[in-house]
């Protein structure tokens, strides 16, 4: 039977084209070939079957010995199988490296779990400061991380743990040194070479620091090297890193390094990395004259890689997809976002799949890790026989073509890439700014390159400013308005000046430097907004200016905050003002680039207050409840973290789902809890302190003043007695007051209210109580008398003096025929009407009340139709003035029409006594 199987073309073959293969079938003699009896060499597996084989293998070994050498037997079994598939042509290059992979997922595993039980006999198990058993991550690099593992691959490995510790034995050491210790094993396991072999060669000079340093590193201290150390190379290698081990804190470890290698914007400063990381390889190949390095070589799998990975590291943190660490379906991403030509992939994706077959071939020939063409004639008969082809020179012939393609690629694709951002600046450095600028402008500009801030600049920075100077000029007299462009951005320049990383985004970013232009051109704010927080450049950069969607701000907020502890409170605070200022900047830069419509940019900046609100609730809860325990509700039922038994009411434009760009937030507090009863933690609180902690606490972490400004201004006057009222009150209470002592005052700012954040059950409760309240019957001449009273009074306080009228200023919020004269209406619409018909009491934005009181057949729907667009013409305005800086102090010229609409309106509804000058035609002074 034996000499069967050795006579077998299969067997024959494999014989010839690998030496190491013989030896295998030598040492292992019959084994093999009952494995080929069995057809083990001719089937795939699967993942579950390949572990199932390492775990049949080493199942009830207990001694090291023993262990080793099972599975280096094994691994040599394994690497039979797979010579024999590929000289076979039994399988493709993408099954073999995905086995490969797997079978070295299996033995680390392996390592790691038999590694442990002596280390814990020995020193007890390694507990964090948290209290938790600490586990060993283990992260794959390189092709191992990407599961294209060659024949004779070394696998890169990092190992990690959670944090600080010590081990709870009698010999007690710390976790760092459990850890160590631990890694060391696996690594003596799987890399030692004995009589049986060795199972994978280890490499771990991929970890921070490299050789000399730790070989096993906290969550935290990898955190930190990555955030404050971690260079572009890094970058490269980390798109490939794969946790194998370590369960949810692995999975959080990769998140965590997720941001460091790929940029949340189309990353520009990459090409100046890539640029270096381009010439070394070119130069390497000159040097070392590697030419017959199918891998190292001109036009060979590093070049590959490389052209994926330059495009990965620059698009993958806006192109999620771009994510994915095997090299072929990456490749397929980028032909499919029209990254790479279909040409460019199809010659490219060719190149890569037969240039690994070579690899592997050369590598099968005597388990030695090369990539080099063979020299010895035997070798290259060997090697080309594996390969299928007659003759040397036919080989090297389809070689050299493909090398070439490769080549071509590499020298072209990339290049163009980076040339598509640099500007042509030639023309841009003479250029003189004085034709554009008046003389305060240009004594300005003069200032700032004769400042102590640019002069004691360090070289690289003054040199990066120096080269961005030009570029910023060009985009500038680009224009409209050069001069209010460059003033406005100037403060913006001082502020990165110091942040040179901000210049080179911007400078090898064109889209985004004209972008940039063009918005301070048309507002002021959004520059003000990035020169005191330059770390919004970030954002400013991502934005692809579509509006963001509230389930992509909900899932933003709640990965910002994964890592952050409850006692973190300024990592909190941190979090929720960039999120809030990030969104609503995107939102701004989306209305003046994009002209997104009125509704849908309120219907965002509302979506992002409610978001922000919700989860500092949920924060302020935790925090309280951490403290003094759980309260009860008024059933005596505790009030877990999915019932808070708290609700936030959200009134005016947040309430009105008509937020603008410098809102603050007008907000109630109720709750559900038995105030007298107290909580069941240690430091017990009744449930009215508690709800009063709760909200104390929203309360700092929203409004708290740092350097970074604060979350939002919150104005907490329209709970019931007002400033005089308890912070918090009971939904009974609250019901109680706005029945019996609420003036109609309250009842119409109750119009314009709705629960934003909280428990569900509490909120459903106040939105009943709300419509139950609305629609009271009222007397209608008693309700038009009050809403006269109230809207004279802000009239007379915030209105626009006689003195201005008289001049042609018309207050767009406050004076008659103003956005504040259409609320009313629309309140006074709720509060007359909705006795008789409900459905007004419904909404709480002024456009679908005003569309249901028409629909009841309350307001002529032509009346109802001019009001609408009076109103979201007068709030568009408002929202440019806002961003623009402005007062809503303008022209009355220029609305007389709008305004006319408006208060004939008020005439008929409100006040039928209106004096008719509103509606004189403008005088010669107005139309100045």
């Amino acid at each position: 039977m034996n000499q069967q199987y050795e006579e077998s073309s299969f067997a024959r073959r494999v014989q010839f084209c690998s030496l190491y293969a013989c030896q295998v079938m030598q040492t292992l003699d019959g084994i093999w070939q009952q494995d080929y009896a069995k057809d083990q060499f001719l089937l795939p597996l699967n993942t579950s079957q390949i572990f199932q084989w390492v775990e049949n293998t080493l199942q009830n070994i207990s001694d090291e010995t023993s262990w080793m050498r099972s599975i280096r037997q094994l691994r040599a079994r394994f690497m039979l199988r797979w010579i024999w598939q590929d000289c076979n042509q039994l399988t493709d290059v993408v099954t073999l490296t995905r086995e490969l992979s797997d079978f070295a997922d299996a033995c680390v595993i392996s390592a790691k779990n038999f590694a442990r039980p002596a280390l814990v006999a020995k020193y007890g198990e390694p507990i964090g400061e948290d209290g938790q058993v600490q586990d060993l991550i283990v992260i794959a690099m390189g092709k191992h991380g990407a599961q294209e593992l060659n024949l004779s691959s070394d696998i890169d490995l990092i190992f990690a743990f959670g944090e600080n510790g010590e081990t709870n034995g009698r010999k007690c050491i710390d976790v760092q040194q459990f850890c160590i210790l631990w890694g060391q094993k696996i690594i003596n396991l799987l890399d030692q070479v004995t009589a049986d072999g060795f199972v994978f060669r280890i490499d771990m000079r991929l970890r921070p620091w490299g050789d000399g340093s730790a070989l096993a590193l906290s969550y935290a201290a990898l955190e930190k090297y990555l955030i404050q150390h971690g260079r572009e190379w890094e970058r490269y290698a980390w798109i490939k890193a794969r946790v194998i081990t370590g369960g949810k804190a692995g999975d959080e470890l990769m998140e965590m390094a997720r941001p460091f290698v790929f940029r949340r914007y189309v990353d520009y400063t990459a090409f100046s990395a890539m640029r270096e990381m381009k010439s070394m390889i070119e130069k390497e190949v000159a040097r070392r004259n590697i030419s017959d390095d199918v891998k190292l070589g001109a036009g060979g799998i590093r070049e590959i890689e490389f052209i994926v990975q330059v495009f990965q590291l620059i698009y993958g943190g806006s192109r999620l997809e771009l994510q994915d660490r095997q090299c072929l379906v990456a490749m397929q991403h980028l032909k499919d976002d029209h990254l790479l030509s279909e040409t460019a992939y199809h010659e490219l994706k060719d190149a890569y799949l037969f240039l690994r077959r070579v690899e592997h071939a050369i590598q099968a020939l005597q388990d030695q890790q090369t990539q080099s063409l063979p020299q010895d004639e035997n070798l290259r008969e060997r090697l080309i026989f594996a390969l299928n082809y007659d003759s040397w020179q036919d080989f090297m012939q389809v070689l050299n073509q493909k090398r070439e393609r490769v080549g071509f690629y590499f020298s072209t694709l990339i290049q163009e890439r980076i040339n598509d951002a640099d500007v042509n600046i030639t023309e841009s450095e003479h250029i003189d700014l004085q034709p554009y600028l008046d003389d305060e402008a240009y004594q300005r500009i003069e200032e700032f390159w004769h400042s102590n801030a640019v002069q004691r600049l360090p070289s690289t920075a003054l040199k990066r400013l120096q080269q961005f100077w030009p570029h910023l000029v060009q985009a500038v007299i680009a224009s409209e308005h050069p001069q209010i462009a460059l003033m406005r951005l100037l403060p913006l320049i001082e502020s990165i000046l110091r942040r040179s990383v901000y210049i080179v985004m911007l400078m090898e970013n064109r889209g985004a430097l004209q972008r940039l232009v063009k918005m301070a051109s048309v507002s002021p704010w959004i520059c003000e907004e990035l020169a005191h927080y330059p770390v919004l450049l970030d954002e400013f950069l991502s934005m692809d200016f579509e509006l963001p969607r509230r389930q992509d701000l909900e899932q933003a907020l709640r990965q910002q905050l994964l890592r952050i502890e409850l006692d973190q409170v300024e990592d909190i605070m941190r979090v929720l003002r960039l999120f809030k200022k990030s969104n609503v900047l995107a939102v701004a830069a989306s209305d003046v680039l994009a002209e997104s419509p009125l509704m849908r940019i309120s219907d965002v900046l509302t979506d992002i207050a409610e978001i922000t609100v919700k989860t500092a609730l949920h924060l302020s809860y935790q925090m309280v409840v951490k403290r003094h325990g759980y309260p009860l509700d008024s059933t005596g039922e505790r009030c877990s973290l999915d019932r808070l038994g708290f609700a936030i009411i959200g009134y005016g434009k947040v309430g009105g789902i008509e937020l603008g760009y410098g809102s603050d937030l007008d907000l109630v507090f109720i709750h559900q809890y038995e105030e007298q009863a107290e909580t069941d933690g240690k430091k017990a609180v009744t449930g009215l302190e508690f709800a009063m902690r709760v909200a104390q606490k929203f309360l700092s972490l929203m409004t708290t003043q740092t350097l970074d400004g604060r979350v939002y201004e919150i104005d907490t006057r329209l709970r019931p007695n007002g400033e005089a009222g308890l912070l918090v009150c009971s939904l009974k209470a609250f019901e109680h007051y706005q029945l019996a002592s609420a003036w109609l005052w309250e009842h119409q700012a109750l119009v314009r209210a709705r629960s934003i954040a909280g428990n569900v059950e509490l909120c459903e409760a106040f939105e009943t109580l709300r419509r139950t309240i609305l629609t009271q019957k009222r007397d209608e001449n008693e309700v038009r008398v009050e809403v006269l009273k109230m809207r004279q009074k802000m009239k007379d306080h915030l209105g626009s003096s006689n003195e201005q009228k008289k001049h042609g200023i018309f207050h767009l919020k406050q004076d008659a025929g103003g956005i504040v004269d259409i609320e009313f209406m629309a309140q006074y619409a709720v509060l007359a009407w909705s006795g008789s018909n409900p459905d007004l009491a419904h909404y709480s934005d002024n456009v679908r009340i005003l569309e249901d009181a028409a629909k009841a057949g309350c307001l002529p729907s032509i009346d109802a139709t001019a009001l609408t667009q009076a109103y979201l013409r007068e709030r568009a305005e408002s929202h440019r003035l806002a961003l623009a800086n402005q007062s809503l102090q303008v022209k009355a010229a220029d609305w007389h029409d709008t305004r006319e609409v408006v208060c004939k309106l008020w005439q008929r509804l409100i006040d039928p006594s209106a004096t008719v000058e509103l509606f004189d035609k403008p005088s010669a002074l107005d139309s100045e």
